[in-house]
This record gives C-alpha cells, sequence and structure tokens, in this order.
C-alpha cells in the first residue's frame, strides 16, 4: 500500500460519510413533554430527577444533610445535599420547598438555577411527567 492509497481510502471514507443519512435525534419523554417551552425544558433539566424513588432518602432527610454538612463548613456536600432535596421537592410538587432548596444551593455554590425564576410553572410540569411516565 502506497502513500498515496492512505490519501485515497481517506477521501473515499469522507464522501461516504457525506452520502449517509442524517440521524434524527431522538428526543427524550422529558422533551417530549415539554414540546416547544424550551424555558420550562432549561429550567427541569438539571434539577428535576426522573425516578426519585431510586434515590434512596427522603427529602427531609437529604435537607438535614444539608444542613450538617453546612454546619461542618463543607460546601460542596452541603450543595449536593440542598440539590437533592429541592429534586425531590419537585417530585413532591413542594413549590415553597424547592424555592428554599435550590435557593440555599445557589447560595453555596454561586451556580443560578433556572428553576427559581418561575418555580411554579416547572414543578407542575415535573409532575405532569411523573404521572405519565412513572407507574406506582
Amino acid at each position: 500500500m502506497g502513500l498515496l492509497d492512505m490519501f485515497r481510502r481517506k477521501k473515499k471514507n469522507a464522501e461516504s460519510e457525506e452520502k449517509a443519512p442524517l440521524k434524527q435525534k431522538t428526543l427524550t419523554e422529558l422533551e417530549q413533554l415539554c414540546g416547544d417551552d424550551k424555558e420550562v425544558y432549561e429550567m427541569l433539566l438539571n434539577t428535576m430527577f426522573l425516578d426519585p424513588k431510586k434515590v434512596g432518602v427522603t427529602m427531609k432527610e437529604a435537607a438535614e444533610n444539608a444542613r450538617k454538612f453546612e454546619k461542618e463548613k463543607d460546601s460542596i456536600k452541603a450543595n449536593v445535599w440542598y440539590k437533592v432535596a429541592g429534586g425531590l421537592a419537585i417530585y413532591e410538587g413542594n413549590v415553597k420547598k424547592v424555592i428554599e432548596y435550590f435557593s440555599e444551593s445557589q447560595r453555596i455554590s454561586g451556580v443560578s438555577y433556572p428553576i427559581l425564576k418561575e418555580p411554579e410553572r416547572a414543578v407542575a410540569k415535573a409532575q405532569e411527567y411523573y404521572k405519565k411516565y412513572l407507574k406506582e
């Protein structure tokens, strides 16, 4: 195999890739449920649990863990537990707790959460998701 053959093979591979049909992106259940409301999708993307039953702790336990680690000056673990508590609050439909826990996480980490802009709308959409996709 000569040096020119290597270049010819690369050119053929590039041509065959161009001819291949574009793969269509499959939408997740959350994307399908949110539809054209990209704002709500962005609010829920990194905050809600798709299957909160697998978390293994309650919202109350997660909040207690967050407070404990905050008292111990371990901001990383406190932040993680506040996010877990906030995700579980979304699952429970508790808007007040969603605001409380994500505000605490935002205060500790400095990361802003879009869900704090319109938590009622986001929690309502999350409840639709849970009713549709989580079977008891």
